[in-house]
């Protein structure tokens, strides 16, 4: 995705940002739909998010970086092969189940012992992210057994005031027409193409 193909306002995004670190959830679009997210270490914004969607807590979520080093935490103990085969495929619509190393939040990781990490191409998501200083929950902007929402008016017709004291984040989808391929790094399995 072509950075400047993508205009948006960096102070809306270093606002948004702010708002997240004190427990918002912010609605931002990426690769091909919107998303919601939220701080990944704030156990409270996390069970918010999963009853704003009346998403099963079982499934996990996703956690989207804007580049490799914020998700260092999360990939201690992952091997040298492993570590390139997620670099070889980042930035891009690339989410990789990996090993819980114990850093990740119950809510976050749901029953999984693996836990699904992305690094994001959408400009707006990787401003988000360096703005927060870190990576950020992402999950797709729907009610459970919901199509995703498509436009920032989805989002509204969604949710309405539910986001009332959250951010919705302006901009455009990044042009893929399918979410992520999702694969398991231990195993090497594609789960999604």
């Amino acid at each position: 995705m072509n950075a400047s193909a993508a205009p948006f306002d960096l102070i809306a995004v270093a606002d948004a940002a702010d708002c997240v670190r004190r427990g918002a959830i912010v609605a931002y679009p990426t690769e091909a739909v919107w998303g919601l997210g939220c701080d990944p270490d704030n156990g409270e914004a996390l069970a918010r998010l999963i009853q704003l969607k009346s998403r099963d807590a079982a499934k996990g979520l996703i956690l989207i970086a804007g580049d490799i080093a914020q998700l260092e935490p999360w990939l201690v103990g992952i091997s040298t092969t492993q570590r390139e085969q997620l670099v070889a495929s980042w930035p891009g619509p690339f989410t990789w189940l990996v090993p819980d190393n114990g850093r990740a939040h119950p809510l976050l990781r749901g029953e999984h012992v693996s836990l699904a990490v992305r690094v994001s191409d959408h400009p707006l998501v990787q401003a988000l992210c360096a703005a927060f200083d870190g990576p950020l929950v992402s999950t797709s902007a729907n009610r459970a057994g919901e199509a995703p929402a498509m436009s920032i008016d989805e989002i509204r017709g969604t949710f309405g005031t539910s986001l009332v004291d959250d951010v919705i984040l302006d901009g455009p989808l990044g042009g893929y027409v399918r979410p992520s391929t999702i694969r398991d790094l231990a195993t090497g399995m594609i789960l999604r193409a």
